[in-house]
């Protein structure tokens, strides 16, 4: 173990909350010692023990950060000197607007940083149990997939039930299986993505009758089973799988995933698309590609017989078919401070999916947080959590107090949007365009949108520069 003259920091995790939290302390001069059990043992989901595995989607979402909240936290991170969405920069593959990354590359890379760090040592074992009292801070960011026997003594000390969802992984196919006779490549209205792109994805188009025999395919295939402790766990929301989308109305995933606008088939452009599957690039080859918005809870051999029903994947071979797993998240309004830690055991701090944020980069942002928080505690200092105008502090609020209001508060997990941010001063946001119209609608939300995201990126810098 490397030396260390300041008592070090305990991470527990090294998922992208566990990585982006041992970074920042460890950029704070305070050593990190990173706890991580891939490695003696495996998860459902984890294909490798690289730290900062990307389990389900290889994309990092919107990185726009003028119009749109998940790409202003990218560029809150990157102005704090974070780990995951610089490095999410250099291992992007094309994706339109979105920031998608060659997962492999992406996790090995935040694996050699860390392991270089001269702060950092990894230490691969489980914990499966709260940690020791001379363990007097400690960040746990084990993520949705926590090990049974530490979310049991999490529940023992905190006395409350677990809360849980379904988490959903779609299947990634090989390249040359895909059939681009019948496929082409556009991004949606042909809009560029942080790579200039505007043909980031495979588009597979289907008619009416192909569209309502691929539904009713997916409404009666085989299912996944659950345990009967798990019949009553909700989805999250933003995540439901496929064939439960199809289940709510014929027309869901025309509306959804599979919306057809803003894309011509340049087969027959003279006919309008009914459905559109699209697939999105998942490693830097370009060998391997995502079916977007397919979490599925499909059984292997159902997945297989019914994608091949769309167009152009009849003959597609799965480099990984879907999955489901179950995800756990703590009652983070009732138990944790604005400092993310547990009220019970001040010692003890939460970071990532755990604490109830949804989503790569929001998790990696709690974990940004707490290796801050813990860093300037055990300097002697005290760093307030970001104004809730930023997208860190928005999510922040969120999670220590956001449902706790009515006779029922209900927790649920949650992606960063605007609607989490406190509305623009008075006066700030325009009312009318260049030409002097009124701005109504979608024009009078993307003006406030606008104003939000100026703003946030100024408070950032000012809380930076005083943390």
């Amino acid at each position: 173990m490397r030396q260390m003259t300041v008592k070090p920091i305990h991470i527990i995790g090294g998922g992208m909350a566990g990585s982006e939290a041992a970074w920042q302390a460890a950029n704070m001069s305070v050593p990190v010692i990173l706890h991580e059990m891939r490695g003696v043992r495996t998860t459902d989901a984890h294909q490798t023990d690289n730290l900062a595995e990307l389990v389900c989607s290889n994309s990092f979402r919107s990185d726009d950060h003028e119009m749109n909240a998940v790409g202003v936290l990218h560029e809150e991170m990157r102005r704090a000197g974070g780990i995951i969405i610089p490095t999410a920069d250099k291992h992007q593959v094309p994706a339109g607007s979105a920031l998608a990354v060659d997962r492999d590359g992406f996790a090995e890379a935040v694996t050699a940083k860390l392991d270089a760090h001269p702060l950092v040592t990894i230490v691969r074992e489980e914990i499966d149990a709260l940690p020791p009292e001379d363990w007097d801070s400690v960040v746990i960011a084990t993520g949705p997939l926590t090990s049974i026997a530490l979310a049991e003594a999490i529940r023992a000390q905190t006395g409350e039930d677990d809360l849980a969802f379904f988490d959903a992984i779609a299947p990634i196919i090989h390249a040359e299986s895909i059939d681009m006779d019948k496929a082409w490549r556009q991004s949606r209205y042909d809009k560029p993505g942080p790579g200039g792109d505007t043909a980031a994805y495979i588009n597979c188009a289907m008619n009416e009758g192909e569209y309502n025999a691929f539904i009713d395919a997916l409404i009666g295939g085989d299912k996944t089973e659950f345990k009967d402790w798990e019949k009553s766990t909700p989805y999250f929301e933003g995540c439901l799988p496929i064939e439960v989308m199809a289940e709510r109305g014929r027309e869901t995933l025309r509306w959804g995933p599979m919306k057809p606008v803003g894309l011509t088939n340049p087969h027959d452009p003279s006919v309008k698309s009914h459905a559109v599957v699209q697939l999105r690039q998942d490693n830097a080859l370009g060998t391997l590609w995502n079916m977007v918005g397919f979490q599925t809870k499909l059984k292997y051999g159902a997945q297989t017989d019914i994608f091949r029903m769309i167009p152009a994947l009849e003959k597609a071979e799965f480099a990984r078919l879907g999955g489901i797993h179950r995800n756990t998240f703590l009652n983070s309004p009732k138990l944790l401070d604005h400092q993310l830690r547990l009220k019970s055991q001040p010692r003890i701090r939460f970071a990532g999916q755990i604490t109830g944020v949804e989503g790569y980069v929001e998790s990696a942002a709690m974990g940004l947080l707490a290796g801050r928080f813990a860093a300037a505690e055990r300097l002697g200092k005290t760093i307030s959590p970001p104004p809730a105008s930023t997208a860190m502090g928005a999510l922040i609020e969120h999670i220590t107090g956001g449902h706790m209001q009515g006779k029922k508060p209900t927790f649920q997990p949650m992606n960063i949007n605007f609607g989490l941010f406190p509305d623009p001063a008075e006066g700030t946001v325009a009312t009318k365009d260049e030409n002097g119209k009124r701005l109504r609608g979608k024009d009078k939300g993307r003006a406030k949108k606008r104003v939000q995201a100026v703003t946030a990126l100024a408070d950032i810098d000012a809380w930076l520069s005083d943390a």
